[in-house]
């Protein structure tokens, strides 16, 4: 079965599955839009074991075309911790970290540019259907500054690590940098708790949360290095925007 068979077949279900007659368009990038937007949009439920096999197929094509990076490939930039710009949904190490909402179930506006969206998309949709499960036994909406673990399904790492980072509204509190490293530290011990051996965070609050970059990157690195002290575990510092890689590679070459 081609990418292109796959991907028809994957809109006709979802729209069936939606009652819906939309037509579908005729070229690659439309169809593609169309597919991540149904995928960002659908509410969490059960699929077919045949959808399941082929949007597996389908989704592991498109994240191997984009280009795998393997931990073991990079270069640290001190003992433990790297710093690599890119797609976090690429990174091929034990566990990526997710800036989620407190619901926890995904980025359910289309096409929407954040990490949230991204990793519910490449994953596929078992992801938000393990979210909706879990926060369903846990009765309430997840606290800020703490984390939970799901499989990753389709990305190239094994675990999404999903953590709730502080919404900041006018002026940055003490309250909002405790929780920010409370983040942080959720994870880690998420990780170690699970025995991984290398975790890859993205830059938690400081997009659609509003968090100071410069401070939100100051607290991910004492935060880091302070739990390396006591615990083995290799971190990557992911970054997308040119102006996060500068406040990272400046602070980690600082020592």
């Amino acid at each position: 079965m081609t990418q292109a068979e796959r991907r028809i077949f994957l809109l006709n279900y979802i729209l069936a599955e939606r009652g819906e007659a939309t037509v579908i368009p005729q070229d690659e990038y439309s169809q593609k839009r169309l597919l991540r937007s149904l995928f960002n949009i659908r509410m969490p439920k059960p699929v077919s074991e045949e959808f399941t096999t082929i949007q597996d197929g389908y989704l592991q094509e498109e994240n191997a075309r984009k280009g795998i990076t393997d931990i073991a490939d990079l270069k640290p930039v001190q003992k433990g911790i790297y710093l690599w710009q890119g797609d976090i949904t690429t990174l091929k190490c034990d566990a990526i970290v997710n800036a989620a909402n407190s619901q926890m179930l995904g980025c359910f506006c289309p096409c929407h540019g954040c990490i949230d969206n991204a990793i519910h998309t490449f994953s596929g949709v078992q992801l938000r259907n393990a979210c909706y499960e879990m926060m369903r036994k846990q009765g309430h909406e997840e606290p800020t500054g703490q984390a939970k673990i799901t499989p990753a399904y389709n990305l190239p790492c094994k675990y999404v690590i999903h953590t709730v980072g502080p919404i900041v509204s006018g002026r940055l509190t003490d309250e909002d940098c405790e929780l920010l490293k409370s983040c942080y530290l959720s994870c880690l011990n998420e990780a170690l708790k699970n025995d991984l051996k290398s975790i890859a965070f993205c830059c938690i609050s400081t997009g659609e949360f509003h968090f100071p970059n410069d401070i939100a990157a100051q607290i991910a690195v004492n935060t880091v290095k302070e739990y390396q002290k006591e615990h083995e575990i290799e971190v990557i510092f992911n970054v997308f925007k040119d102006y996060d890689y500068e406040l990272y590679r400046e602070l980690l070459s600082a020592d």
